[in-house]
């Protein structure tokens, strides 16, 4: 007979991911023993909980009304069972960890090392893309994320901040002047970043809020910053990038940051998400204390 409380967490991921192959990697077990664990739940109860298509599962009424009270009570089986066992005093097994490209190459892969020789029994999966992916389909225990936060159910915990900088080299100002207005933007060579709303190949956003947006026209569009970087050093044009993109490029003089008449836009903080476990386990827990300890010494 299939355990019923593991069937509830079954069924409270695949809930939560609308996808009962999203539960089952979260699980780690099969597909088919995940659907076997909701078939069972479903003729236990004696309803359907999902309305099942090739694209997502979608609640029923039952199902809804199922998930509540699941949301109520397996957090406190799992607080029990921690507490009686000790399964989540100790950091241990795999942790996947997602940062975007650029910043966990420069400031979260360094760190990685020390982290593993505080807790050699944890495994890091370090996945590094630009592409927003969801932690929750994709299986991730953790998530850095730069930038405004969309409203999720997702917890956060602030890493520190990064502002934006308008930057350009030398050799490409001295033939091309200085722009002293975001209005003149539109008459030197923009290199975009094509995964940022606050960029595009017309226009880009200025204000705190993003609110004044500027006609731009350039001849390199990334989605990567490392790669505007690149180009901008070597002067081909102007870049909109955060500071830990471009602070090292200017402290050696390779970039000029320029001051116009109208503020950048606010980036807004650099996060680490992780699902919302009332209790995370402790291999979460450990990685999210070290990050905060290691940014708050050395911000990027």
């Amino acid at each position: 007979m299939l355990d019923r409380i593991t069937g509830m967490r079954v069924f409270v991921r695949a809930a939560s991911a609308g996808s009962l192959s999203a539960a089952a990697r979260h699980l780690s077990m099969s597909p088919a023993m995940a659907t076997k664990h909701v078939d069972a739940l479903e003729a236990r109860l004696g309803v359907k909980l999902f309305h099942r298509s090739t694209r997502r599962l979608s609640l029923t009424e039952a199902g809804s009304n199922y998930l509540d009270a699941c949301q109520r009570i397996l957090p406190d089986i799992e607080e029990a069972e921690a507490e009686a066992a000790s399964l989540r005093t100790r950091a241990s097994g795999l942790l996947r960890l997602n940062v975007p490209l650029s910043f966990g190459a420069r400031f979260v892969a360094p760190l990685i090392p020390e982290f593993s020789r505080r807790h050699p029994e944890v495994t890091v999966e370090l996945g590094l893309s630009d592409a927003q992916l969801d932690l929750i389909t994709g299986g991730w225990d953790l998530a850095v994320r730069i930038g405004r936060l969309a409203d999720s159910p997702l917890q956060a915990r602030k890493l520190g901040d990064s502002a934006m900088l308008l930057c350009a080299a030398p050799v490409y100002l001295a033939q091309r002047g200085a722009p002293r207005r975001v209005a003149e933007l539109a008459q030197h060579n923009c290199l975009s970043y094509t995964l940022s709303a606050m960029q595009g190949s017309q226009s880009w956003a200025f204000g705190s809020k993003g609110e004044i947006r500027v006609p731009i026209t350039g001849n390199l569009l990334a989605n990567n910053g490392d790669a505007l970087l690149a180009a901008a050093v070597g002067g081909q044009g102007i870049i909109y990038q955060p500071h830990f993109i471009v602070g090292e490029a200017l402290a050696r003089g390779e970039l000029i940051a320029l001051e116009l008449d109208q503020p950048v836009i606010e980036l807004g903080g650099i996060h680490v998400l992780f699902p919302p476990d009332r209790r995370p386990p402790a291999k979460v827990r450990v990685m999210i204390d070290y990050l905060a300890e290691q940014f708050a010494s050395s911000p990027p």
